[in-house]
């Protein structure tokens, strides 16, 4: 068992419908109830870690295996010594055989088993109502539970996933659902406990595997520090400013010009050889402080195809202005981050997405960097379905326009035709400020640059990862778009090895 945040090295995530799979593996190999007993036996340790000198703990429990494993955790815990209350759901339906053993063993260790809220004051809640595959927000009984497991002063302890998360997409069922303080993930990991309101729901998360090997292959990857990598190590000794490439960020309309700056010094921050600006206000200067940003001006592109192999990111600022352009790039940049204004021409226009589509059958390399409501625009949704299942969003705008896509917010997922998609695990409301998704597309820019021959989705996990660590930095308050800059160059070179 160990904390997992913040990650080290990926970590393989699963669905609901693979860890079933892999708990019906795991049982067969195993003798009758030993993999409950694990799990209660997990839950019992953390607990015990948790509250060393407490000894009163409260334990809800589901009619089913979530259940079955906070009754286990309960025994082991009133053999302790601990004063244990485990309440159980009223349920009309048999219980599965492994929760129905782990009653049995609980009352013949004669651990106290109630239908009711607790008569002591808990030092530890265990929630242990609803785990993996629930589909429906809690009711009645069980809803009541949540409501005091959210109201009292003690922490809460949740097994597997918070009680009214959904453990696939990180979405709550309902209105009803646990904040918990802490959470064990068993088995395997959930893709919900990490994007939407997974990281809202679960506190601090905790992950036992109890011993088994999955035999499913991941339904994503959850990303930690070593997807940096490929975006680091040292430069060659024969490394000058033309090897490490190019960038031509296109963007700031009249009002809008900070947007352009801050993504051209973002993309100079991370190791671009070159960054030009063509800012679509042409009476501005790209930025006066950053003497090393160049301009090229935007109605010499037509006529000048140096460009073309540039790394372009166009939209950060761009206003209806981009949409005049954005056929241009679409047909020759060999390398493209669309951005901000940039998405939202693409959403209004069937024309510019059927360009987009067609890059990849040219060799054409396209990144997508949405937040949830230009994502919503680009898949004629809404912001709440979206929300409602982040990774399906993803990959339906992969497929859509054949690109790689790194839909923005918590928890954000990276997904590419082809590629197993992934789950940031860093970053957090730090970040939640004006300007950071700026730098994020500008920074991408910079390390496609100069990586130009690794994988597009790996630099674009690689990214992603960076940003949000550099957020995590941040020790109070939000972080300022232009500090960010300055916080993310400071990480070159922090990956784990």
């Amino acid at each position: 068992m160990h904390r997992l945040l913040p990650v080290q090295h990926r970590q393989a995530l699963h669905s609901t419908a693979s860890s079933r799979r892999i708990e019906v593996s795991s049982q067969a190999h195993l003798a009758p109830h030993a993999l409950m007993a694990r799990a209660g036996m997990a839950l019992a340790k953390l607990a015990s870690a948790l509250a060393p000198h407490e000894r009163r703990v409260w334990v809800a429990c589901g009619p089913g295996n979530n259940g079955g494993d906070g009754l286990v955790a309960a025994t082991l815990l009133h053999q302790a010594g601990w004063q244990v209350e485990a309440a159980l759901v009223r349920s009309e339906g048999t219980p599965p055989a492994d929760a129905a053993w782990a009653l049995e063993q609980a009352r013949a260790a004669g651990v106290a088993i109630t239908q009711s809220l607790p008569a002591i004051q808990p030092d530890l809640l265990i929630d242990a109502l609803l785990g993996l595959g629930s589909t429906r927000a809690p009711e009645g009984q069980m809803a009541d539970w949540v409501r005091y497991l959210n109201n009292q002063p003690a922490p809460v302890l949740a097994v597997d996933l918070p009680t009214g998360l959904d453990s696939d997409t990180g979405r709550k069922l309902g209105d009803t659902v646990v904040y918990a303080s802490h959470c064990l993930s068993l088995l395997t990991l959930k893709r919900g406990l990490f994007t939407a309101h997974g990281r809202d729901c679960c506190g601090d998360l905790w992950f036992d595997d109890l011993g088994c090997t999955p035999t499913e292959p991941p339904d994503a990857w959850l990303l930690g520090q070593d997807s940096m990598l490929v975006a680091q190590g040292p430069p060659l000794p024969s490394t000058h400013k033309g090897s490490k490439g190019d960038v031509l960020v296109i963007g700031g309309a009249p009002g809008m010009q900070g947007a352009a700056r801050l993504a051209a010094s973002s993309a100079l921050a991370a190791g671009a050889g070159r960054v030009y600006a063509s800012l679509l206000d042409p009476t501005t200067m790209p930025d006066p402080a950053r003497a090393e940003l160049m301009q090229r001006p935007i109605a010499q592109l037509k006529d000048d195809p140096s460009w073309h192999t540039h790394c372009v990111v166009a939209g950060c600022g761009g206003g209806s202005e981009i949409g005049a352009v954005l056929p241009l790039l679409l047909e020759h940049a060999v390398r493209l981050v669309l951005d901000a204004d940039g998405l939202n021409a693409l959403a209004r226009n069937e024309t510019l997405a059927e360009i987009l589509r067609a890059r990849r059958s040219r060799g054409l390399q396209t990144v997508l960097t949405p937040h949830p409501l230009e994502a919503a625009r680009l898949l004629d949704s809404s912001v709440a379905s979206i929300q409602a299942n982040r990774l399906a969003a993803a990959d339906a705008l992969s497929q859509r326009y054949a690109c790689s896509v790194l839909l923005k917010g918590a928890g954000s997922v990276i997904a590419s035709p082809g590629s197993c998609p992934a789950i940031n695990s860093s970053g957090g409301p730090a970040l939640a400020t004006a300007g950071t998704g700026d730098v994020l597309a500008g920074w991408l820019g910079g390390i496609w640059a100069s990586h130009a021959g690794a994988p597009l989705h790996d630099l674009a996990c690689a990214v992603a990862h960076w940003h949000g660590l550099a957020g995590d930095q941040q020790k109070a308050g939000p972080l300022r778009a232009g500090d960010l800059i300055e916080a993310m160059h400071a990480l070159h070179g922090h990956a784990s090895r």
